[in-house]
């Protein structure tokens, strides 16, 4: 009976209780990490769903046929008319990515996305962000026989021939000193746009 009373009132050990916090303290590290990986996931995930609009409205953008305004006189003929890039736009927003911070757009004329004239930047691209956005976005066209070069991004590739690329850069972080970079790119062969496979990534998460 005495005994059976002794194993009641006995309690844990000190090192079982270290090793339950030990335990608790290691499943809150995973779970700290992982909630940090998701986090950063979702971010990125605008960029990328960004980027892949930037290019379709790229290719929407091409097969868009330009005409030139003309006055013809009588038994005269008027010029073909073509199939073009949007020329290039400005970064929005134009110096750095807003670090580990959401950026608002101006939605005043010429500003922002609303930047750019009828054959290009953002207006040629009918494209256009009226949300907050934690990337700063770029478009960047090239023609025949041009290489263009990243505005904003780093180590992308850039296609042969007439090309554009759709370039995102964030500092999620917020430390300035290494940026994500997500670059969707596209060219025009035998007439026909298209775009790359997949997206060019460095430091996705950064």
């Amino acid at each position: 009976m005495r005994a059976i009373n002794r194993l009641k009132a006995r309690g844990f050990t000190l090192v079982e209780l270290m090793i339950v916090v030990a335990i608790i303290g290691v499943l809150a590290a995973l779970a700290i990490f992982g909630v940090r990986k998701y986090l950063a996931s979702a971010k990125s995930a605008e960029a990328r769903n960004t980027i892949g609009s930037i290019n379709r409205n790229a290719v929407a953008a091409y097969e868009r046929e330009n005409t030139t305004s003309e006055l013809l006189p009588g038994g005269q003929t008027s010029k073909a008319s073509n199939h073009a890039l949007c020329l290039s736009s400005k970064a929005v927003p134009l110096n750095s990515p807003p670090p580990a911070k959401k950026y608002q757009p101006k939605t005043g004329p010429g500003e922002d996305f609303n930047e750019g004239t009828a054959t290009a930047g953002w207006k040629c691209l009918r494209f256009s962000m009226t949300e907050a956005h934690y990337y700063q976005y770029a478009y960047t066209s090239q023609g025949a026989g041009q290489n263009a070069s990243p505005q904003i991004a780093t180590d992308a590739p850039t296609p042969a021939g007439a090309h554009w690329l759709a370039e995102a850069r964030g500092d999620l972080n917020g430390d300035g000193n290494q940026f994500s970079n997500f670059v969707g790119s596209g060219a025009i062969e035998n007439g026909f746009a298209k775009i790359s496979t997949t997206l060019a990534e460095s430091n996705p998460d950064e």
